[in-house]
């Protein structure tokens, strides 16, 4: 039976800027930083000569996001539609997204729309990409479910 949800493990192609948009923009904070094993990896994995490195990084209440980034097996990003089968999207939660949105923008992250209030009030939501193109969605939250 499952306990929790661990992490989330996203694939970068370039580590600074992944760092960058997660922990200098985003502000999550970075916990671990390791270069994994080789043969440990290889195995779960089934992959051969692999040379990996991983960043854990943590929101304030505590989730992960694990950055990968695979030297040994680089590949170039794919822009995903939203709609493809598979994790579409990691969804944050933020304290002003407008500030936030402002902030993202005048760095030059690229949003779909600027943010917009759903349909029942309860949030205002904005979906931007990483520089890899992963999907990130911003969330303030606007009034408690009930």
């Amino acid at each position: 039976m499952m306990k929790t949800i661990r992490h989330i493990g996203i694939v970068v192609s370039d580590l600074d800027k992944a760092l960058c948009f997660y922990k200098d923009m985003l502000g999550l904070k970075v916990v671990k930083d390791t270069n994994e094993p080789s043969d440990f990896i290889d195995t779960i994995l089934s992959l051969k000569n692999t040379s990996l490195r991983t960043v854990k990084m943590e929101a304030h209440d505590g989730n992960l996001i694990e950055l990968l980034y695979f030297k040994s097996h680089p590949e170039k990003p794919k822009k995903r539609g939203i709609t493809e089968i598979g994790c579409s999207h990691v969804a944050f939660t933020v304290e002003n997204i407008d500030e936030l949105y402002n902030k993202l923008t005048k760095k030059g992250v690229v949003f779909n729309s600027s943010p917009k209030i759903s349909p029942d009030g309860y949030a205002k939501v904005a979906f931007c990409r990483d520089p890899d193109g992963t999907f990130i969605e911003l969330v303030e939250v606007l009034k408690e479910e009930k």
